[in-house]
C-alpha cells in the first residue's frame, strides 16, 4: 500500500486507555502541537544511550520541525503520564518517510513502525510493551501479515528487547541520515490465509 494511502486510511483518534498511570492515545496534530518540544526532548533522552555509543540516530538529534513532521505522519501514538500530563513514550505506525526505505517495508502485507521511545525515567515499567501492543493491534486491524522495524545494529540491548517480543532479523539497511547499519526486524502478526 502506498504511503499516502496508508495515511489516508488512518482511523479517527482513538480513546485513551488508562493503564498504571499511563494514558495511551493517538497523537492529534492540532491538540498536541504544544507537546512537540517535550516529545523531542523525551526522544533525545531516550536515544541518549545510542548517542553515547557514538551513533547518530535521527530521533536522538531531531529538531522540533522534524519531530512535528514525523509525529504528523502515519499513525503516531503517545504514552502520557496521567499525573504530569507529559509525554513519556511515542511510536509511529507506517511513518511516511521522505527517504527510500528497506525493501522489506515495501513487501505486500508488511507494515512498519518507527521512533519507539520511552523516557528513561520510566523504562522497565511496561510502557514500551504497551506501545508495541497498540501498533501490533492496529497492524492486525489493517490486515498486515508482518509488522517490521528498523533499529541500530550496534544496540544489543534494544535488539534483545525486540526479540523478547517476537521480532526476528530479516535484513540490514543503511539510512542516509545515520552513521550505522540498521537491523530490519519483523514479526508475524496475522498468518496468511
Amino acid at each position: 500500500m502506498a504511503d499516502t494511502q496508508r495515511a489516508a486510511a488512518s482511523p479517527p483518534v482513538i480513546a485513551g486507555v488508562p493503564s498504571g498511570g499511563v494514558l495511551l492515545r493517538r497523537y492529534d496534530v492540532m491538540r498536541d502541537a504544544p507537546l512537540v518540544p517535550p516529545i523531542m526532548h523525551m526522544l533525545h533522552r531516550a536515544y541518549r544511550k545510542q548517542v553515547d555509543m557514538g551513533l547518530r540516530p535521527l530521533a536522538g538529534r531531531q529538531d522540533a520541525d522534524v519531530t512535528l513532521r514525523r509525529c504528523s505522519s502515519g499513525e503516531c501514538y503517545l504514552a502520557i503520564d496521567s499525573e504530569s500530563t507529559q509525554p513519556i513514550g511515542v511510536i509511529i505506525l507506517n511513518e511516511i518517510e521522505p527517504d527510500t526505505g528497506p525493501p522489506w517495508f515495501m513487501r505486500q502485507g508488511v507494515q512498519s513502525f518507527s521512533q519507539l521511545a520511552v523516557d528513561p525515567s520510566v523504562q522497565g515499567r511496561g510502557v514500551g510493551r504497551q506501545l508495541l501492543e497498540v501498533v501490533e493491534r492496529r497492524a492486525k486491524e489493517r490486515n498486515a501479515e508482518e509488522l517490521a522495524l528498523s533499529m541500530a545494529e550496534p544496540d544489543d540491548d534494544l535488539r534483545r528487547f525486540y526479540q523478547r517480543h517476537g521480532y526476528r532479523i530479516v535484513g540490514i539497511w543503511k539510512w542516509p541520515y545515520t552513521n550505522y547499519q540498521s537491523l530490519i526486524m519483523s514479526k508475524t502478526v496475522v498468518k496468511p490465509g
